[in-house]
């Protein structure tokens, strides 16, 4: 009986000018007996007859952004494992045959390969970015993470076929990293080297355009997976602005009997109705969120595991 796991490397393509070939050839030979998934996001360039030429099966996601490329990739390939990888070239295709061990021996779901940041290879501000959102997501969600945007990550199929996608752009690798990390999935990180960007090719990301997508999109989680403090807080910044405008009221009313900023009055107080109404919708959705956790964890469960994993 073969106990090998049947091993999927699925890739989007965009315009590598070159890329896509060398990263198909690295990770071939690191994996010799993978099959190799391009996804083509629209490529403009010979990404695709190259993909094709490289021995990769070509398929085609016509809507623009990584978010849809990659809810189309983990829809159709099925496999035993998936390894998820950029096609620029830039991830150490040598680490993944250490990653799937990892994966396999100590029983976990996902095993990220966090990037060493080399001057060359990354823009100062994706740098920092990487590093502050890192920050927020691990004060938000509890965690100690060092590299929440890596893109290189291998993944059970039950992992995979659980995970619900809901983002369409850049905002993916975060999505991921939320979903695992609200879901309790046995997951590690592991460094991977992380090489410059071959001549020709360059990022996708913009980093203040996506940045301000990705921030949004952390926000639009943080409301959804913990509204109790999405909402608390609100509901705290609320109760300040009406303090800060009720008290010098209250103050004049003491010592004058009077109330002549009557349109302020009004203001402060509709303020605070609005702060206790935040506080209560916090602790409904909270109760529903928990809901939704729970059928989130009973169907990760329900999803088969193979027995190569």
């Amino acid at each position: 009986m073969n106990n090998e796991p049947n091993v999927a490397v699925v890739i989007p393509c965009y315009n590598e000018e070159g890329a896509i070939g060398l990263t198909i050839d690295a990770f071939k030979q690191a994996l010799p007996s993978a099959t190799i998934y391009v996804y083509d996001n629209n490529s403009t360039d010979n990404s695709v007859r190259e993909a094709s030429a490289h021995g990769a099966t070509v398929m085609k996601e016509p809507r623009q952004g990584k978010g849809e490329v990659v809810r189309r990739m983990f829809a159709d390939v099925e496999a035993d494992i998936y390894v998820m990888t950029d096609g620029d070239n830039t991830y150490d295709a040598n680490a993944a045959p250490a990653m799937i061990k990892t994966l396999r021996n100590e029983h976990l779901d996902m095993v990220t390969g966090t990037r060493s940041y080399v001057e060359t290879a990354f823009p100062p501000g994706h740098i920092l970015g990487n590093h502050a959102f890192s920050t927020l997501v691990n004060t938000f969600f509890g965690a100690k993470l060092t590299d929440v945007f890596s893109g290189y990550r291998v993944m059970t199929r039950r992992f995979v076929k659980s995970l619900p996608i809901i983002s369409l752009g850049f905002e993916i690798e975060t999505e991921i990293t939320v979903h695992a990390l609200q879901a309790r999935v046995a997951w590690k990180e592991v460094p991977t080297s992380y090489s410059t960007r071959p001549e020709g090719t360059s990022s996708k990301l913009r980093t203040f355009k996506d940045g301000f997508r990705i921030l949004g999109f952390i926000l639009f989680l943080l409301r959804d997976v913990k509204p109790l403090l999405f909402f608390s807080g609100l509901s705290l910044v609320m109760a300040f602005l009406s303090l800060v405008l009720g008290i010098p009221v209250i103050n004049e009313f003491f010592e004058t009997g009077l109330v002549p900023k009557f349109p302020t009055a009004i203001l402060a107080s509709a303020i605070a109705v609005i702060s206790v109404m935040c506080l209560f919708v916090g602790f409904i959705l909270d109760n529903v969120s928990r809901g939704r956790l729970e059928a989130k964890q009973l169907h990760f469960l329900s999803t088969r595991r193979t027995s190569h994993q």
